[in-house]
């Protein structure tokens, strides 16, 4: 596949899948003269890309929301994962997040209904969480946290 877009002059690649099969081939086009920018989406976000592509992966872009381990309010947390050697990179603060939020809701609504708890989500708040408080509009998206 690497041949082929060499072939087609192509300078740019998308790749809107996993971080093996994305650093293989930055890897792999780089080895063969490209000059060219792999653009992807935040499953690059993991130090695995970084161990497959090398150097190549060099210039990636990424999108991804704000990382999260840089948020003061995350402090605190950030250390427990470190002092015991977990680099929560990627969405593990997110995920973090989202379990306390949905547990705290879950104990107000009095219930586990997905249902009766998206609707306390949707009706309480703001909601402490370790990237600092949240909420959530009609829709269920998510307020008052960069994302």
């Amino acid at each position: 596949m690497v041949s082929r877009l060499k072939q087609a002059g192509v300078s740019v690649i998308y790749i809107g899948g996993y971080y093996t099969e994305a650093a293989l081939i930055i890897r792999q086009a780089k080895e063969q003269g490209m000059k060219v920018t792999l653009v992807s989406g935040d499953a690059l976000v993991t130090k695995e890309f970084w161990q497959i592509a090398g150097p190549a992966g060099a210039g990636t872009l990424m999108t991804f929301s704000p990382d999260p381990r840089k948020n003061a309010v995350a402090a605190k947390v950030v250390k427990e994962f470190t002092d015991q050697k977990i680099d929560p990179e990627g969405y593990v603060l997110y995920t973090y997040a989202t379990i306390q939020i949905w547990a705290e809701a879950a104990k107000k609504a009095g219930t586990t209904d997905p249902k009766k708890v998206a609707a306390t989500l949707k009706s309480g708040g703001p909601w402490p969480s370790v990237l600092g408080p949240m909420t959530f509009d009609k829709k269920g998206d998510v307020t008052g946290v960069p994302m």
